[in-house]
């Protein structure tokens, strides 16, 4: 019976964890720089955008799987079409490729 409450405990803990969300924050210059222009967070599933505006770099942190990213135009918005780069866990920036901004992020 110990043991049960043992993981029972270990269980809700996982489950309420704050590490569950993860964040990103979009900067107008490259590489994570200039003027901050809005953040948002969520989940695995959650497709995160700039609702409506793009911006040059995204800074993410708290991803628990992937995030995948988009580049702003048409087929690609709202994390549709082909993700331009895909980073693992944890947190990081990525810049969009020249002549583009990135629009939305997927995270799985």
């Amino acid at each position: 019976m110990h043991f049960n409450l043992s993981f029972l405990a270990a269980a809700l803990l996982v489950c309420t964890s704050p590490a569950m969300s993860a964040t990103v924050i979009a900067f107008a210059g490259a590489d994570c720089t200039g003027a901050q222009l809005g953040s948002g967070s969520g989940g695995p599933g959650d497709c995160l955008t700039e609702g409506g505006d793009s911006a040059r770099s995204w800074s993410y942190s708290g991803v628990t799987n992937q995030i995948q990213f988009f580049q702003s135009g048409g087929q690609n918005d709202n994390c549709k079409g082909t993700p331009f780069t895909t980073r693992g866990a944890g947190s990081g920036c990525v810049t969009a490729p020249d002549g583009f901004n990135i629009e939305s992020a997927r995270l799985t």
